[in-house]
């Protein structure tokens, strides 16, 4: 018996020599690898911060190997979903052209503080929100406008901003354009009965997809529906590698990863199927005084592209362009971040061509 227990000691022994040697091997190799990843260009800036938004600590990272270069603020979707873990991935192909500001957006991601949670987010809020951040970064880097450019539920964001307040803003670039919510679920309903046919299971979960009820269940059930038929965001895939992408983010402590995956989006939830939402429909926002740039998927169903392309046909603005991305669903950004980044680019040329 004794001697039973003595090789079982010596077993467990080694393993956690074993495990304590993996660790250190990870921390060190991630330690290396957020430092690469953290250095600064030369002539160029790579700074985090965390800046006072209306009585909150909203954070922002700045990338750019210029600093003479036009300012671009990237407003990732959601509502609620910041993409600070792994972002930096393709926000940096696009610095060579532009200083690049991604922001976690009011109590998500680097932003996120639980002692926020029963905010009510409201139309003016958010909007508030965005110039308060816009103000900033004109302060912080001596501009007099910079550029949007907006994923998802980004676009809705930025859309209304440069609607509203083009004074502040050199152009717009919409990618996974959202148009009108409710119009974009109805829409979402009518090509899930498409691809169903007479599969039972995806009618059931069809049934579900109750329009102005946008609880759980509904998202489930269109996840589900996405993820089957290959619609979803990550259906092909990502041209970098997300879990090395996340393991060497330069911006994220163990802390950080944790807070992220604890933290409690019902604020956002709530927010969804509140009347707040829906006044960022730009049904009838058409005449914008700033050039209007699009860059959509001709597979996303997630924010219907054939409203986007619908929409944009119909405003009118000092310049606009539209770009369809061939075999492509609504991760764009991730999916297809050469063929995007090669777009945007094009897009700065454009702009710098007509100062």
């Amino acid at each position: 018996m004794k001697k039973a227990l003595k090789i079982i000691l010596k077993i467990m022994k080694w393993i956690l020599i074993v495990l304590a040697t993996f660790i250190a091997i990870f921390l060190l190799v991630r330690f290396i690898g957020k430092k690469i990843n953290n250095k600064t260009p030369e002539c160029g800036i790579n700074e985090q911060m965390y800046v006072d938004i209306n009585g909150t600590k909203q954070w922002i990272s700045i990338y750019g190997q210029n600093k003479d270069n036009p300012v671009l603020l990237y407003l990732h979707g959601g509502p609620g979903s910041s993409t600070s873990l792994y972002d930096y991935a393709f926000t940096r192909k696009w610095s060579d052209v532009y200083t690049v500001v991604t922001w976690d957006q009011r109590n998500c991601g680097k932003s996120y503080s639980p002692d926020q949670n029963d905010t009510v987010l409201t139309y003016d809020l958010i909007m508030s929100d965005s110039i308060e951040m816009t103000k900033y970064l004109l302060d912080h880097f001596g501009k007099n406008k910079i550029t949007l450019l907006g994923h998802s539920w980004g676009t809705y964001l930025g859309s209304n901003l440069a609607f509203q307040y083009p004074e502040y803003y050199e152009c717009y670039i919409g990618t996974g354009q959202l148009v009108d919510f409710y119009q974009n679920e109805i829409a979402f309903k009518e090509e899930a009965v498409k691809w169903a046919e007479n599969d039972e299971e995806s009618k059931q979960l069809i049934e579900k997809l109750t329009i102005g009820d946008f609880s759980t269940e509904y998202y489930a059930a269109r996840n589900a529906l996405m993820e089957k038929y290959r619609y979803d965001i990550f259906a092909d895939g990502t041209d970098y590698n997300l879990i090395s992408t996340q393991i060497f983010n330069p911006y994220y402590s163990l802390e950080d990863f944790y807070k992220f995956i604890n933290a409690d989006f019902s604020m956002y939830e709530n927010f969804l199927n509140s009347d707040e939402f829906g006044k960022f429909s730009l049904l009838d926002k058409t005449d914008y005084q700033v050039p209007f740039y699009n860059i959509n998927g001709d597979k996303d169903y997630q924010t219907n592209y054939l409203i986007a392309q619908d929409y944009f046909e119909s405003l009118n603005a000092p310049r606009k362009k539209l770009y369809i991305m061939k075999d492509t669903t609504h991760g764009l950004l991730e999916s297809k971040s050469e063929e995007f980044s090669d777009i945007l680019h094009e897009i700065a040329k454009i702009e710098a061509q007509n100062k």
